[in-house]
């Protein structure tokens, strides 16, 4: 809600500063056009009370980001939407060690520790830079989307150290998709730790599979 209301400032700044401004033609002096001002403050009212009303924070960043008049998908358009982004995805993506799994209409991108983060880090790797480039120029080609990212480890050391080692690459993952230009509004991101095992962590090979980030896509309805 924090992240969402800075946001917020910031565009209403932003909009004032390069179009509020006109010039007075009697007086010559700037004013401030009351248009201008109505479109800023009933954007940013729209946004904040999206935002403040959702069930869970898929729900508030949905609200939020029609407030901000990104348009939503209705009905069966949201299918067709997310298969024209699924394709995409797996063009981009194809050979570089990431899944695409299409769950209804969502879209899971599993990124294994073999390309993203060392052994016990956070720090992705160079390799880790290209794929999350792929991604977020799909992102923002397809921008009425939920961005959920998740990081998740193997059962090995204590399960404190690996929750906050899991929310810390999640974190990451989802600063640097926002640096790239997605719109940090449709972004989260969340540790799981070892909670959601996909296979044995028993063996090296089940334990390297658990060391993963999932990157979830929603389709904005």
């Amino acid at each position: 809600m924090k992240k969402t209301t800075i946001i917020l400032m910031m565009l209403v700044t932003a909009v004032f500063a390069v179009q509020s401004c006109t010039t007075d033609p009697y007086t010559r002096e700037g004013q401030t056009s009351r248009t201008v001002w109505g479109s800023v403050i009933g954007g940013a009212a729209g946004a904040a009370a999206g935002a403040a009303t959702g069930r869970d924070s898929e729900s508030r960043r949905k609200r939020a980001l029609i407030g901000l008049g990104v348009g939503a998908l209705a009905g069966g358009a949201a299918g067709a939407y997310m298969d024209r982004q699924e394709t995409l995805l797996r063009q981009r993506l194809e050979a570089t060690g990431v899944s695409v799994t299409r769950i209804n209409d969502r879209i899971v991108l599993n990124m294994p520790s073999n390309i993203t983060f060392e052994t016990d880090s956070a720090e992705l790797r160079p390799r880790f830079y290209d794929v999350l480039n792929s991604v977020s120029q799909v992102l923002k080609e397809y921008e009425k989307t939920i961005v959920n990212v998740a990081g998740h480890t193997d059962s090995t050391g204590a399960e404190s150290y690996n929750q906050a080692l899991s929310e810390k690459r999640a974190r990451n993952v989802g600063q640097y998709l926002i640096a790239q230009g997605v719109n940090s509004t449709r972004v989260a991101a969340e540790g799981m730790g070892e909670s959601q095992p996909i296979a044995s962590n028993q063996t090296a090979q089940g334990r390297q599979a658990n060391r993963r980030v999932e990157i979830t896509l929603a389709p904005l309805t």
